[in-house]
């Protein structure tokens, strides 16, 4: 599924959020990154989000919006299907019986069609279906067409805008690519798209995306309330806001718009997936797992809904639970450095030390650059009484981040560890304060 497809995470989704607890060997530092061990999910405090049915308060820093008229959605009309009655006799053969209608497919959650009888309406929905398929090419195509049969109509110019982000090869991550040449082209055609229609919510869900990619936090925030107050009922704009406040740091607040996310698209798994991420990272660790395991029944072949699922299940301490979520997310991506990372873990709270090392050493190999998987490999090490190679580990782990307090503390461990298997007492001058 297209990037921001799974952002509806959402993806997850996407804005760099699949990877929720990705390191599970520590304590990781640094919002709006997710808690990068089970033990710092859990030992999160609480935040008091409004109960499910509260109602959604703009952001105090939102500009005023101004007044939109909801577009009515057609329903499927309903057809009489009875045959025509049979004609007298002598008054010409019967006629045939009325073919069954064919009913109108139902539209794309978060898509952009509008569910009329046009027929630009029905290339957007063909678009919708082909982007949700991850077809780009012929999104792309159903797109160009409706644009060519509405050309005021800013839908089209927003699917195009959703088919590029997604064909490029733009991180979607929080200011991962700022000053991006390329965003910078797409938000200049989403602002066009609004002259067309300044209460378009989808526009506003598009721009809000980009300007998170380009690092602008506050205008992202500000066009993602936007696009929530103009479309209040709308899955796909509470899911893309409550992404954007977990990617800065704000996880109260997006647990109660992923929540909502939730109830207007109940069986939709990346709107559960983004909600268990926003629970575990607030410390509510068993509603995470509901969350997560529910995803996995209604997507049994995602890997990341499994990943998360046995990564929630660390958290509980439930490693036998873990570990079948985290191999089932394993095989159905094994090319996925962080869950097998993460599996790596789950072998060493289970005490299967040589699986450990071995999973965790496939893990630096996929991702040189991942640390946890070295910090894992380290661990797994150093309980097996490999200190030597432990610390390389360690080390190659600070290397890749200088900041990172998992690697020292770790090495502050094992030189203790050391000196203790050399029966040498500690330099006290030196020591570092552990707490």
């Amino acid at each position: 599924m297209p990037p921001s497809a799974r952002l509806g995470l959402l993806a997850y989704l996407a804005l760099g959020l699949g990877s929720a607890a990705s390191a599970c060997a520590g304590a990781s530092s640094g919002a709006p990154a997710l808690p990068s061990t089970p033990a710092a999910a859990a030992s999160a405090a609480p935040a008091g989000a409004g109960a499910n049915n509260a109602a959604l308060a703009p952001l105090a820093s939102a500009p005023k919006c101004a007044s939109a008229t909801s577009a009515g959605r057609c329903s499927d009309a309903k057809h009489d299907l009875s045959p025509a009655a049979a004609a007298a006799p002598h008054e010409g053969p019967r006629p045939a019986a009325a073919a069954p209608a064919v009913p109108e497919p139902k539209p794309v959650p978060g898509g952009l069609a509008r569910g009329s009888t046009e027929p630009s309406d029905a290339e957007l929905a063909a678009g919708d279906q082909a982007y949700l398929a991850d077809d780009l090419p012929a999104a792309k195509a159903h797109y160009e067409n409706a644009r060519k049969l509405a050309p005021k109509d800013p839908a089209p110019q927003v699917g195009l805008v959703r088919v590029a982000l997604a064909a490029s090869d733009v991180a979607t991550d929080f200011a991962a690519a700022p000053k991006n040449p390329e965003l910078l082209a797409l938000l200049r055609k989403v602002d066009a798209a609004l002259k067309l229609d300044d209460a378009y919510a989808p526009a506003f869900v598009e721009r809000g995306r980009l300007l998170l990619i380009l690092g602008n936090a506050p205008e992202a925030l500000s066009a993602l309330d936007r696009a929530q107050r103009l479309a209040p009922e709308d899955a796909e704009t509470q899911s893309a806001l409550g992404v954007a406040l977990l990617a800065t740091g704000k996880p109260a607040e997006a647990l109660t718009r992923l929540r909502r996310a939730a109830e207007l698209d109940p069986d939709n798994a990346e709107r559960l997936t983004n909600l268990g991420t926003a629970y575990l990272i607030q410390g509510e660790v068993a509603e995470a797992v509901r969350a997560f395991s529910r995803a996995a029944t209604l997507a049994p072949n995602d890997a990341k809904v499994h990943g998360d699922l046995g990564t929630a299940y660390l958290a509980l301490n439930q490693t036998a639970k873990a570990l079948p979520e985290l191999d089932r997310a394993v095989a159905l991506a094994p090319d996925r450095a962080t869950y097998v990372s993460n599996l790596s873990y789950a072998y060493f709270l289970a005490g299967q030390l040589d699986l450990a090392i071995s999973t965790a050493t496939k893990a630096s190999v996929l991702d040189p650059k991942l640390g946890s998987a070295w910090i894992n490999l380290g661990t797994a090490l150093a309980k097996k009484g490999d200190l030597a190679a432990a610390e390389r580990a360690y080390q190659r782990a600070l290397t890749l981040d200088p900041s990172d307090p998992r690697a020292k503390a770790n090495l502050a461990e094992l030189a203790e560890m050391k000196r203790a298997k050399a029966g040498t007492a500690p330099d006290k001058t030196n020591k570092t304060d552990k707490k």
